[in-house]
């Protein structure tokens, strides 16, 4: 793990976003008064989902998810973790009218966006906040992941999408959501979720030097980056999570490699490995 990396994450999550804003706040600023900024593009100091351009990430899940699911223009879809909108925006161009979006997160900021800029053009794409422990993005609680339940009906969805979740989920707080998702997805309903998945493959490019993550502290069925802050990177077995699956009720349709672990760009989807899951 880099220097800058141990740096961010000494900071408390508070800390990480003011961190950002004071760095990007004269670019802000400056795209602010000439007028430049998207208005359906947050802010650079207000995101806090990844690097990446906002715009174009977006596009690559709603891909993603159209192209590995064969999602369709009148479904519903659940984003969990949908942060500050980076699927959503693109998905407006993607969901009918007919179609229903449901967000939630763990951060306010995120949500309060979302519902400001999001939601008032386009009434069927809606956010909830959910105020959940995260010792990467949320300190202000100790209501814990494992014992949440989704603020949605029975079968309510025909696609559950998870981008960079479980990356930062321990294994219990994982559990819970995939029985969630199996509840709130109808039958035959498809979920895509992005993993580090820790195989025979991964394991060697991580012994070798040759992956982006090493995981160095091993706990068996899973693996993480940081021992501080555990829930900034968490890897998991391939074999735990497959009986996971199953314990959820949940079946592996596919499993594509992420370039993570050095998988060849021109077949991975993404940059974390990408499981897709069947109802």
């Amino acid at each position: 793990m880099n220097i800058a990396r141990k740096l961010y994450y000494a900071l408390s999550p508070v800390g990480r976003r003011r961190v950002r804003r004071l760095v990007y706040w004269p670019y802000d600023t400056y795209m602010s008064l000439t007028r430049r900024r998207n208005p359906m593009v947050p802010p650079k100091g207000k995101i806090f989902i990844g690097s990446g351009d906002f715009v174009a990430q977006g596009r690559h899940i709603a891909a993603m998810l159209t192209d590995l699911t064969g999602m369709k223009p009148d479904m519903a879809v659940l984003d969990v973790g949908c942060g500050i909108g980076r699927a959503a925006v693109a998905l407006t161009s993607v969901l009918s009218d007919k179609g229903r979006y449901e967000g939630f997160d763990i951060v306010r900021d995120g949500i309060a966006w979302c519902r400001e800029r999001i939601t008032p053009r386009h009434p069927n794409f809606r956010f909830t906040h959910v105020d959940l422990r995260n010792d990467l993005y949320n300190l202000s609680t100790e209501a814990e992941a494992a014992d949440f339940s989704f603020p949605y009906p029975d079968g309510s969805f025909d696609r559950v999408l998870l981008t960079s979740v479980f990356t930062h989920m321990m294994p219990d707080d994982m559990c819970n959501y995939l029985n969630e998702i199996h509840r709130v997805l109808r039958p035959g309903g498809v979920c895509l979720a992005t993993y580090f998945v820790i195989d025979g493959e991964a394991l060697r490019q991580m012994e070798a030097g040759q992956a982006y993550f090493d995981f160095p502290h091993d706990f068996g069925h899973y693996r993480l980056l940081d021992a501080n802050v555990r829930e900034a990177d968490v890897a998991f077995s391939f074999e735990w999570l497959r009986s996971a699956f199953d314990n959820a009720g949940l079946s592996l349709s596919a499993f594509h490699r992420g370039t993570w672990a050095c998988a060849p760009a021109a077949t991975a989807p993404d940059f974390q490995d990408v499981i897709i899951l069947t109802r």
